[in-house]
């Protein structure tokens, strides 16, 4: 077994007595201690160490613990800082958590208290380093035609990867123009099948009394107007990746043949007694909740669950927070190209309406809010007078600021019942997530989350 590095901590008490004390408590801990006296000699160690943790006295004889603390969180975040205090003032507290310190401990304090928090300290730090790593590892801004570093799309990137190598049939569920088909192509790229067919069929679109004939083909004869034999997308896609987006479209006979098709992998054409065999990956999609069709007795049960194998959610535009900048740059960059024009960037009021608004078409409406926006106007950066209806309806106050990455935010006027979930709804998506996106270690998840892993147990609990 390699022997694992001793973590500096770095002790900050002007009381000599306590001082030797506390590293009496901590001689036999895997630690490497640096100790000093007062604020100067505490901001030299820093500076020169590095410490991963920092137990830091708020009484010190040259400069206020305080100040100290703001001066470490401020110039090496990293470092994780334990106030000792004698003082139990709530004020107190709540101050030195919000200048960055990771936990207090106040005085008196026997030597089992100490080695309970520094421990704790550590392994929170050690935490906060896999998960740093992993996001540097595994975090990206764009993937497989998909853009955005969002956590839930994070989750999807993964769920795509996992899934792709398999022949399991993938269901895709997501509002129109949050990118389904982009998801679909993903899946088939990443697959051993990315040299085959890539065949999309979109079942909305085509007439119900054809729709037989576009997915299974027909032969000569077969129906008035069928002067010639037609090959349907089920033999077009034989060896690839068949993706019938809009599914839920579908008649309810013509649900019960494509069953069959996807238990057997067998298909008759329209007219023809002969059955063909082919070898398909099929991904499906639907803009409706599958489950509210079945109830509602337009969608097979026993088809539901065929296909449900593995879902796959896409997030709405409004959810992934950030993204719809990173978006926007990108359609922004591309259009400016297409027709010559000097576009290169969003002004701070527009990033923060793109930020506000609720974007009821997705990713489809941004790209044509853009594209809108380049054919029509002249000028380097897109501004608020720029904007097409809707979005030149929608008012951005003066004290408004961009908010943090993935935390979606409506501006009042744009609100709708349908906007809203129950915050239990929108909690348990975001940590099913994070969850996804740390291949279910629990510890990593709540560490992204910013809570205790037995928040995220007890919730696990409540939902079962």
């Amino acid at each position: 077994m390699p022997v694992l590095a001793k973590e500096k901590v770095l002790i900050v008490e002007d009381s000599t007595s306590l001082n030797i004390l506390y590293q009496q408590y901590l001689r036999n801990e895997n630690v490497e201690l640096l100790t000093a006296g007062n604020g100067a000699e505490a901001r030299f160690l820093v500076t020169k160490h590095q410490p991963a943790l920092v137990l830091l006295d708020l009484g010190l004889p040259d400069i206020d613990g305080m100040e100290l603390l703001e001066w470490i969180k401020q110039g090496t975040p990293q470092i994780e800082v334990v106030i000792i205090t004698s003082q139990n003032a709530i004020d107190t507290v709540v101050e030195v958590m919000r200048l960055g310190a990771m936990d207090f401990i106040e005085k008196p304090f026997d030597g089992k208290r100490l080695i309970t928090t520094v421990k704790n300290a550590l392994k929170q730090i050690a935490l906060s380093q896999q998960v740093e790593t992993l996001q540097k590892t595994y975090a990206r801004s764009e993937y497989q035609g998909f853009i955005g570093s969002s956590l839930a799309m994070q989750a999807i990137y993964k769920i795509i990867e996992a899934a792709a190598p398999s022949r399991a049939t993938v269901f895709i569920t997501g509002e129109s123009g949050s990118g389904k088909e982009v998801c679909a192509r993903a899946i088939h790229e990443q697959s051993p099948r990315k040299n085959a067919p890539f065949i999309a069929l979109n079942c909305g679109a085509i007439p119900r009394e054809l729709m037989e004939s576009e997915i299974f083909g027909h032969i000569k004869g077969a129906f008035t107007g069928a002067q010639k034999s037609r090959e349907g997308v089920a033999a077009q896609a034989n060896g690839g990746t068949l993706f019938l987006d809009e599914i839920a479209e579908m008649d309810m006979d013509l649900q019960t043949k494509l069953l069959r098709f996807l238990q057997t992998g067998k298909f008759q054409p329209v007219g023809s007694d002969k059955e063909i065999s082919v070898d398909i990956r099929f991904v499906c999609a639907t803009n409706k909740k599958p489950l509210d069709e079945v109830k509602a007795g337009r969608f097979r049960e026993d088809l539901y669950y065929r296909l449900q194998v593995i879902p796959i959610h896409l997030p709405r535009l409004a959810e992934r927070g950030t993204d719809t900048l990173a978006i926007a740059d990108y359609f922004l960059k591309q259009f400016a190209a297409e027709e010559n024009k000097d576009f290169t960037s969003l002004s701070d009021k527009v990033q923060q309406l793109f930020l506000q608004y609720d974007w009821p078409g997705n990713v489809r409406q941004l790209q044509n809010v853009i594209q809108n926006i380049v054919v029509l106007h002249n000028a380097t950066q897109v501004e608020i007078e720029h904007l097409p209806h809707p979005l030149n309806t929608v008012s951005v106050a003066d004290n408004s600021s961009i908010r943090a990455p993935d935390i979606p935010q409506v501006p009042v006027a744009a609100v709708s019942p349908m906007v809203i979930k129950p915050l239990a709804v929108t909690e348990r998506e975001a940590i099913e997530a994070a969850i996804a996106f740390c291949d279910g270690n629990i510890p990593q998840a709540a560490q992204l989350l910013e809570v205790s892993p037995s928040t995220i147990y007890r919730k696990k609990v409540s939902w079962e």
